[in-house]
Parts: C-alpha cells; structure tokens; sequence
C-alpha cells in the first residue's frame, strides 16, 4: 500500500468511528487493525506491542503525579486563597470578579499543569460567584473555559511534558517558552471583560488598600511558591520533569495535610481514585496514539507533507499557519495528547525541514492545540464549565467566539516572533536552548 492508502484508510477510518461516537482511545486501536492484516509484513501483535512499548517511559510519570497534585490543591482550598489574592488585585477594575477569574487562573495554571482540573476547580467557586453577582452566566461559563486554556500553557504544562517525551524537545525550555505567550493570553482576555463591563454595566469591587494585599498575598504566598519550586527545580537541573511531578505532590500533600489542613485521612482516597481514573484515560489514549502514529511513520506519511511543502517552498512562517490550522481543526475532534503524537509526529519532519526552532514548533502546537479545548464538538473544558454554570454549549458559542478573537491574536504572535518566545528558554538555559 502507498503512504496516501494508508493515510487516508487510518483517517478515513479513525474519523468514521467517532461520528458513530466511539470513544476517541479505541477509536485509534481500531483504526489500526485492518492495516495490520492488509499488509502482510505486519502482525496484529504489533498494535499491543507498540502500545506497551509507548507506556516504558519515566517520563510519562509525570502525567499522573501532576494530575494528583492538581486535584489534592483542589481539595486543600487553594482556590479560594488565590480567589482572593486576586480579588485584592483587579477587583477594583470594570468587571470586577471578570478580571478575578481570568487572574485566578493565571495562578493555578502556574500549579496544576491541568486544564480540565483548572476549570473545576475554579469554575466551581467562580461561576456560582458570578452569576449572583449579576453576570450573565452564559459570559461567565465561556470566560472560565477560555480562561483554563492557559492551564497548560503557563508552566507546568502535562502537554509539553508529553510533547517533550515523544517529540525530543527540553522540557525546562519549552515551560519557560509558555510564560510570555500564556501571560498575553491573559492579559488579552482581561481586555475583553473590560469591553463587556462597560456595555453591560457589569458590578466592580472597592479598591483594596495596600495591608488587604499584604494579607492576601501572605496567604495564598505557600501555594504561589508551587509553579517557583517546580520549574526553577527542572530549569536549574535540580530533578527532571517526573521527579517535579512527584515533589508537587509532596508539596501539595504537606500544604493540605499538615499546613492548612483541610485535606483528612478519608477524602484522600477519592482524591488519588479520581486522579487516577483521568490519568488512566490519558495513558490509554497514549498508548492507541503511539500505535496509530508508528503506522503513519512506517508507512513514511508524515514525508507527504515534508513533499507538499517543499513543493510550495514554505517558510517558517508558513509552516507555523499551517501547524497552527492543522492543531486547531483536530483539536476540535479529539484529546489533545493522542492530537501531539499523532500530528506533531506527522508535523515534524515538515517544521525541520524549514528549519523551524523545535521549541517553537512545539509552543505553536500546544497553544493551538489547547484552544480545542473550548471549541465543540469536543471542548473538554467549555463541557465542565457549561455544566457548573448550568447553561448549553450552544448558548455560550457567541461569547467563545468574542474570546477567542484576541486569543488567536496571540497565536498569530507567536507564529510571527519566534525570537521573543525563545528569548526568555535562551537567557536562563543558554547550554540546552540555542
């Protein structure tokens, strides 16, 4: 078979099974079988083997053990400390707790590494919050979901810790890459419920005086230190990227347990049940991801796409749009790790091929890649807080499409000025980042 059969019989297949709603893992397994009989120099026996090949990695660890220390900040009330850190911060400013949630989120994205556990945790605060307030609790689902994005962009991020695992890249480079990008995110947002508090005269907060902050930020100051210990702990060369994970946890668990104890004995087993409920469907996803990509490499079809653009002699930039598309369509389909092995292996050889900085390719995927989570018909995140704001999915597309104008905006930036994303990975790790 030619690389375009298999291609086309994997997608064709894979996109079949899930309009029939097939869970997205199994749907990559059994797009694989039929090609490991067609073609007789392949066994079925490969499809487990390249799975439990896929699953022989220490790296991988890391995805579990952030997952917990997300969930056990969860549970300890670390939201509400940065609730009001925050509140102290911008509530003052039009929109008040608009402002609070996408800062409130700029915080834990720098301690949970998860968007989903990002979303649940704060939406479930925030989102009742709001909506007593007096804003419109289709504006507040949307402004929590598009706010999470930034959970696995601003460091730790488990998707770059996967992209490092399976594409090669330094993951301390690629955490210090998502600061600028994730901080613009931001601040971009911040900007557009400043828009919607002026026409729809949303309520703000007095201006906390200096001793307010001072107290709000000695509070939430243990949890703030979270996001310093893990990646200046990988950035200095102190622990890699799984042994991160697991001093999170400790850290997490310490800060719960033994600091503010709010965590006791018999909530601990349905914390680490529940993580390791969603870090088993990651890992599986994982491991059908890594068959169905080894298939595409065997049967050299990422090298179509090295061919097409070589043809159209692209550019980096070029190459960026075309990354950045390639992401933000399949996002809108699946996960975004089984999205990372699949396409970013297929990508790869074509970003090389230009010359395309790995950190930069990586950061253009990752970010495209995590606005699928806000995007139906998958949007894993708009899902969660859609249903904490008790509203449909399709009521909140107006506002997600408002949010996400600017968000894409920064996207373009980064495809643009590849230097001032590689700026800050360069000055603080000039040996590994060059």
């Amino acid at each position: 078979m030619s690389s375009l059969q298999v291609g086309l019989l994997l997608f064709g297949l894979f996109f079949a099974l899930l309009i029939v709603r097939v869970p997205v893992a199994f749907a990559l397994g059994l797009a694989c079988v039929p090609v490991f009989f067609i073609d007789e120099r392949l066994t079925p026996f490969l499809l487990l083997n390249e799975m439990l090949k896929s699953y022989n990695s220490f790296l991988l660890l890391a995805i579990p053990f952030f997952l917990l220390a997300a969930n056990l900040m969860n549970s300890a009330g670390i939201t509400e400390k940065l609730i009001h850190l925050a509140r102290t911060l911008v509530g003052h400013l039009p929109g008040g707790l608009g402002h609070v949630n996408v800062v409130v989120s700029m915080l834990f994205a720098g301690i949970s590494g998860s968007s989903t556990a990002e979303t649940a945790g704060v939406g479930g605060v925030l989102i009742p919050a709001m909506t007593k307030q007096g804003f419109d609790a289709r504006f507040t689902s949307a402004l929590t979901a598009c706010a999470s994005v930034m959970g696995v962009i601003i460091p730790p991020s488990i998707l770059m810790v996967v992209w490092g695992g399976v594409i090669s890249v330094s993951i301390g480079g690629l955490f210090l890459a998502g600061v600028l990008p994730g901080v613009m995110i931001g601040l971009s947002l911040m900007a557009v419920v400043v828009i919607y508090a002026k026409v729809r005269h949303y309520p703000v907060h007095p201006r906390a005086s200096l001793a307010e902050v001072f107290v709000a930020t000695r509070r939430a100051l243990l949890p703030l230190a979270t996001p310093a210990i893990i990646v200046g702990g990988i950035v200095g060369g102190f622990f890699t990227p799984t042994e991160a994970s697991v001093v999170a946890v400790v850290y997490a668990l310490i800060l719960g347990t033994l600091v503010y104890r709010t965590i006791g004995i018999l909530e601990l087993p349905k914390v680490l049940y529940e993580s390791a409920r969603f870090a088993a469907i990651s890992l599986f996803c994982i491991g059908t991801a890594s068959a169905f990509g080894w298939l595409l490499a065997y049967f050299h079809v990422p090298q179509l796409f090295v061919d097409a653009v070589s043809s159209l002699g692209g550019s980096v930039t070029s190459v960026g749009f075309v990354v950045a598309g390639s992401f933000l369509v399949i996002g809108c389909f699946i996960d975004a790790i089984p999205a990372i092995i699949i396409l970013g292996s297929i990508l790869a050889p074509m970003a090389a091929s230009v010359h395309m900085h790995p950190i930069h390719f990586a950061i253009i995927g990752v970010i495209s890649i995590a606005f699928g989570l806000v995007t139906p018909p998958y949007g894993l995140c708009l899902m969660i807080a859609c249903s904490l704001g008790k509203v449909t999915i399709r009521e909140t597309l107006k506002d997600v499409a408002v949010l996400l104008v600017p968000m894409l905006g920064v996207l373009t930036f980064v495809i643009l000025f590849p230097e001032a994303m590689l700026a800050l990975p360069r000055w603080l790790m000039p040996t590994l980042v060059k």
